[in-house]
């Protein structure tokens, strides 16, 4: 069954990608926000999700991730479709491997993560078709607000070995680091050494807090 909510309100943390596919494969549009008095909660395990991110180096590609984050999933009962994804993560928590490059990334050249110390993405809409999932919603980084849509797998809601329910999905998107004021370069032969490119991931698995 295809579900589609536009206009979610954003819940109370501040959050962390446009076309939809083609008109004959469009989700059902429903109600905008959580209409429930009382929302179902689900708090991120940070311990079996992750932030991540790659970009193009010269040839190669250097891939990382953010240690310091935090994310909320609200639903109307059990259908996230009529909810809100929100995460909030710590830029200076930035690990690629090498305390070198992490070091420049947080400085004023990249992330300048004194000055703009969290990167935000609140979900506006969640589209589902059978076990994929879009995620539209606005990604603040650096002070700046640009829509974009994650696409990925939703893999379901269950219990786990205490009991416990937990939701989980996967989902990625590709911005540009320009739109965020990140703009440094280097040439190399006539060729920029860093891409412009950004892929985002984000796998979250989650459980019910209330």
């Amino acid at each position: 069954m295809n579900r589609r909510i536009t206009g979610v309100a954003a819940i109370a943390i501040a959050a962390l990608a446009a076309a939809g596919p083609a008109a004959a494969q469009q989700p059902v549009a429903r109600a905008a926000a959580v209409q429930s008095a009382n929302p179902t909660r689900w708090v991120v395990d940070p311990v079996h999700s992750q932030v991540e991110f790659g970009i193009r180096h010269l040839l190669g590609r250097v891939r990382g991730s953010f240690t310091r984050w935090y994310a909320l999933i609200e639903t109307r009962d059990r259908d996230w479709t009529r909810g809100a994804v929100n995460v909030q993560v710590r830029t200076a928590s930035i690990n690629t491997g090498n305390g070198y490059r992490d070091t420049d990334l947080r400085s004023p050249r990249f992330l300048s993560t004194d000055s703009f110390p969290v990167m935000t993405f609140r979900s506006t809409s969640i589209a589902s078709r059978d076990s994929t999932v879009e995620i539209g919603g606005i990604l603040t980084l650096k002070g700046r607000s640009h829509p974009v849509v994650l696409k990925g797998n939703f893999h379901g809601i269950g219990k786990d070995l205490e009991g416990k329910e937990r939701i989980a999905f996967d989902a990625s998107t590709v911005v540009d680091r320009r739109d965020y004021g990140i703009r440094w370069n280097q040439l190399l032969e006539g060729s920029n050494t860093i891409g412009d490119d950004v892929e985002i991931t984000v796998a979250l698995e989650a459980v019910r807090a209330n």
